[in-house]
């Protein structure tokens, strides 16, 4: 691992399976190595896999077989950015029909309980656009929605 900054996500024996999904669902993503435990661990024996690093979308990360002591909470999310209802459809119903739930505002979680914010960037420059009264209208439009609706977005933004 050479990045001198990784995010370590902790998980309860699914580190491989996760970060093989992220993979094959996030453009400039992949799974590097895979280290087994040299010893027994708390939450594992000697030979399990210990570690899985990967990346997402070109960010670093170390997938951790810590086991059930800790959970994934929206304290922590991955926000994505969409260009088109269909990247944002693509990303959204891979997470979500793979075992994972939806929540609000473009917000869903990944079956581990991971967080992602899929955000097209439509949304992004609505809810800050300099006119306040168009900032908002999206925001309201927002508040409403699960999986964003780039239309209804770009309708709330021109009134």
């Amino acid at each position: 691992m050479l990045s001198k900054n990784t995010i370590c996500l902790w998980y309860d024996g699914a580190a491989l399976d996760a970060a093989t999904f992220y993979a094959a669902t996030f453009p400039d993503s992949a799974v590097g190595a895979v280290h087994r435990a040299p010893g027994d661990y708390p939450a594992g024996k000697e030979g399990n896999i210990l570690t899985v690093e990967f990346t997402v979308m070109g960010i670093p990360c170390l997938g951790l077989n810590g086991g059930p002591a800790f959970r994934h909470n929206e304290a922590f999310s991955f926000q994505v950015a969409t260009d088109s209802q269909e990247e944002t459809d693509r990303l959204w119903n891979a997470i979500v029909d793979n075992g994972g739930q939806e929540s609000a505002c473009g917000w869903c979680k990944d079956k581990w309980g991971l967080s992602w914010q899929i955000s097209p960037r439509v949304l992004i420059a609505g809810v800050t656009d300099p006119d306040q009264a168009a900032a908002k209208r999206v925001f309201q439009a927002m508040m409403g929605m699960k999986k964003i609706d780039i239309a209804a977005i770009e309708a709330a933004r021109r009134g």
